[in-house]
């Protein structure tokens, strides 16, 4: 996932974007409005989660949460030193999805960004359906097939496939997947059980499981399904 970090104090800036980074976020750093909009404009498709400083030296978080609404229905986190319902008002009436007052523990923060982006994963509609290559999952039944015949998976294995699924083409770390089955399974999920189930369901998607194709391990980071 990738995050468009706005913000003024470079210090403050660092810290973030060496926090995002080790949390497995890919980061683009702004120091100013004018730099920031030039991303936006360019290349706002890119990103799934904006943070903006509300007051830049150039201009105000509200005129970036107001230009990235315009293009696409993403989540905006403001960073503010102004802990003032009038202004936290006029954020929020903006389009904003939360706002964190600083100083802030980056835990705190991070939290708030999986809140957030957890309330933007859409549900399933009927009769949707998402393809891997050659394995199929029909969201709406929570069955999986294979070149059209069925493959029959655990609860867990289901959901980590879908997990998967719902990222296509994303690098998701294993504390991301840790995170994302505790939030759907309610269970206690630990990292060797996780890659008990990696494995499973290697075994009974892939053609060959020693050198998987369909959920690839990306050394050092995770895990990546499709290009």
């Amino acid at each position: 996932m990738k995050i468009l970090l706005v913000e003024d104090d470079k210090t403050i800036a660092s810290g973030l974007e060496y926090s995002l980074q080790q949390d497995g976020y890919i980061t683009v750093l702004c120091h100013d409005a004018a730099s920031a909009k030039k991303v936006i404009a360019e290349d706002i498709d890119q990103f799934t989660l904006c943070l903006f400083d509300l007051q830049l030296p150039d201009g105000t978080g509200y005129e970036l949460c107001k230009m990235v609404k315009e293009r696409r229905d993403m989540p905006v986190i403001f960073l503010t030193v102004i802990d003032d319902e009038v202004n936290v008002v006029m954020g929020l009436d903006m389009g904003a999805d939360d706002y964190i007052t600083k100083p802030f523990r980056v835990r705190e923060l991070l939290s708030r960004i999986k809140s957030v982006l957890r309330r933007y994963q859409k549900p399933s509609h009927a009769g949707a359906v998402i393809d891997i290559g050659n394995v199929r999952i029909h969201t709406l039944e929570g069955k999986v097939y294979k070149n059209g015949a069925e493959i029959p998976l655990t609860a867990l294995e289901y959901r980590l496939l879908l997990i998967f699924g719902n990222h296509v083409g994303q690098v998701l770390t294993r504390n991301q997947l840790l995170e994302q089955i505790w939030d759907v399974a309610g269970d206690f999920v630990n990292d060797n059980t996780l890659t008990v189930y990696i494995k499973r369901l290697r075994e009974k998607l892939e053609d060959n499981p020693e050198q998987p194709a369909l959920i690839k391990t990306v050394r050092g980071l995770g895990y990546k399904v499709g290009d």
